[in-house]
């Protein structure tokens, strides 16, 4: 798992740090059949008549979205290529492009940041049949694909396209990521079905095909360099059109889309085409948006650039901040090295991370990093599945003086001296991020008023996360790691407080129940034991259960008690999602839902419409 967190790139990117690959396509998260109306010609008239006013007595017909027009969307980077299995397809922009004419499984709705079924009928599960956990131990997985669903030139796409996709991601000639996909022991493709069986249960299935290809469109290419350029059949809202390197990708209507709003019935998509226009300086993009130049734009998060945004609501621009998948936390570290940083600290006292919990004015810090644009953290699950969080850490709140009784009874135990060792924290975070600094600095009085003393020891990015975080020469750390939707991605994250998995074999950089670690090259991994006791006994039993069920009311109730566990003990301390802003002409152009997840704003790009047309 990767130890260090930047801007996101693809959703398959960020899945890969999880050992999950998906790149799904948008929608506006509806469906019905599509022969239920007819699509209008590329060139029929850009306008719709407004629907007539209901006679007494009769029912209003719902609102009918224009035909026509273009969009234009800015973003800051341009794709390597187009091909997301190939090298540098893992760059944000590529998905985002991707969604206007890819297509698979799922895809992550904008509204509720769950998955939803794409070109199936519905995810498989346990209860709905969809996953059996078979007699041998092997886990089989079951896709219906939908009727209705085609390519553009009209081919259904068939369980033959998933075979396809499968032996493509597995050539071992390509330079594809693997991982789940390995684990596959059989297949059965239908015309509409699809089948797989996984040689153990594993919740990481929940995520596989998240993209396919055309069997026939591709087969027979080079699937590394013929794709790079160019896209192969769509499946989605949009085909490709042209990219001019340096400038833009447009993508055209698919009139072949299969896929019609659940709101009005009417054929998607409603735009004839959607621009990709690339402005790799903040300061430009921001000034075309202002000259209304592109209508939307999904620009980096800084405050400033957000509040100037935010000035443009009047004149019609709708901006949303949201948190997004990247999530800031403090811990504390429980092997040796947190005694090189700070020799005698007590880290290892219940008392004292309550303590610290306590201390922490996290509305402060989102007042003073983020301008209150988001709230804080109560939980890490927030950035994973929000339905599931149960806000575990909202029983810490800000308090110096329960901070301060934590402290007289952390220094009232017979196995502790606060006179000889005073509690001090020792606070170590990159030096080259301003809001990490920040934060370093807020902590000084919140410390102060707790009865700790206090110190900042900040360190350049290369260092903190080399070999500071692998030797674990961290007393109190910060650090953040990205979210990523539905039950995989909270397996996932809960392995890393793993028990059995120390550095450097393994993903646990809190040394929290970890064993001792010896013989390893170079010395500073081999360390004591961890943090070791029934908190963390327990936690493991529940880790290898979450690891071998694949029944998602039971996978609930086993996140939801290791989520309690690692509150309870104050193994780490939410404190805030990076801001995730998008903004839009909300005056020309409808249907527009900023996404904060990895699936990007273009995850509905088949429902936007003009309004002024």
């Amino acid at each position: 798992m990767k130890r260090f967190i930047r801007r996101p790139l693809t959703w398959a990117a960020l899945l890969a740090a999880f050992a999950m690959v998906a790149a799904a396509c948008g929608d506006t998260g509806s469906t019905t059949t599509a022969g239920d109306t007819t699509p209008p010609a590329t060139e029929a008239p850009a306008t719709t008549a407004p629907p007539a006013t209901a006679a007494p007595g009769t029912t209003q017909a719902p609102f009918q979205k224009p035909y026509g027009g273009e969009v234009f969307f800015a973003n800051d980077q341009e794709p390597p290529t187009l091909n997301s299995f190939a090298p540098g397809g893992d760059n944000f922009i590529v998905s985002i492009i991707g969604n206007s004419y890819w297509c698979g499984t799922q895809v992550i709705d904008g509204f509720t940041l769950e998955l939803t079924p794409d070109v199936v009928t519905e995810l498989p599960t346990v209860a709905n049949g969809g996953i059996t956990v078979n007699a041998d131990g092997t886990e089989t997985v079951r896709y219906q694909i939908r009727d209705e669903a085609v390519w553009e030139d009209g081919t259904p796409v068939s369980g033959d396209d998933y075979q396809f996709t499968y032996d493509t991601i597995m050539d071992p000639d390509l330079p594809i990521l693997k991982a789940t996909y390995e684990d596959i022991v059989s297949t059965t493709a239908g015309p509409k079905t699809f089948e797989f069986t996984l040689s153990a249960p594993t919740v990481q299935a929940e995520l596989v095909f998240g993209q396919l290809m055309p069997k026939h469109d591709v087969e027979g290419s080079d699937f590394i360099n013929d794709w790079n350029d160019n896209m192969w059949q769509s499946c989605g809202p949009f085909t490709f059109d042209t990219w001019q390197k340096g400038e833009f990708v447009k993508v055209v209507r698919n009139d072949n889309y299969w896929k019609t709003d659940a709101e009005t019935g009417q054929q998607l998509p409603y735009l004839d085409s959607v621009v990709f226009r690339f402005i790799p300086e903040t300061a430009s993009l921001i000034n075309a948006f202002k000259a209304r130049e592109v209508d939307m734009i999904n620009p980096p998060p800084a405050i400033e650039t957000i509040e100037d945004l935010q000035t443009l609501t009047s004149e019609g621009a709708n901006v949303e901040v949201l948190s997004g998948p990247v999530w800031e936390h403090m811990f504390f570290t429980f092997g040796d090295g947190s005694q090189t940083r700070n020799p005698g600290n007590y880290n290892r006292f219940l008392e004292y991370r309550k303590a610290v919990a306590h201390a922490i004015d996290k509305n402060l810090i989102v007042d003073e990093i983020l301008k209150g644009q988001v709230e804080p953290l109560d939980s890490f699950v927030d950035a994973f599945s929000p339905t599931l969080s149960q806000g575990s850490w909202a029983q810490y709140d800000y308090d110096p003086a329960k901070a301060a009784g934590f402290i007289d009874d952390l220094c009232a135990r017979d196995d502790t001296d606060c006179d000889a060792t005073p509690v001090k924290a020792i606070f170590s975070t990159t030096s080259n991020n301003d809001a990490r600094v920040t934060l370093s600095e807020l902590f000084v009085t919140m410390f102060e008023e707790a009865g700790i003393e206090y110190e900042a020891q900040l360190e350049d990015s290369s260092l903190y996360f080399g070999e500071t975080l692998d030797f674990g020469i961290i007393d109190v750390g910060e650090f953040a790691w990205v979210g990523t939707p539905g039950l995989a991605g909270l397996v996932s994250i809960l392995d890393i407080w793993d028990g059995e998995q120390p550095y450097p074999d393994g993903n646990n950089p809190y040394r929290w129940g970890t064993p001792e670690v010896t013989g390893k090259d170079p010395d500073g991994f081999n360390q004591g034991p961890g943090l070791i006791d029934d908190n963390t006994a327990r936690y493991s039993e529940l880790r290898d259960a979450a690891n071998a069920t694949v029944d998602e009311a039971e996978l609930v109730v086993l996140i939801n008690e290791m989520e309690n566990i690692i509150a309870d003990q104050v193994v780490i301390i939410p404190l805030y999602a990076r801001l995730d802003p998008g903004a839009v002409w909300a005056d020309e152009v409808g249907g527009y839902k900023h996404n904060p997840s990895q699936q990007g704003d273009t995850w509905n790009i088949a429902g936007w419409y003009r309004l002024d047309l």
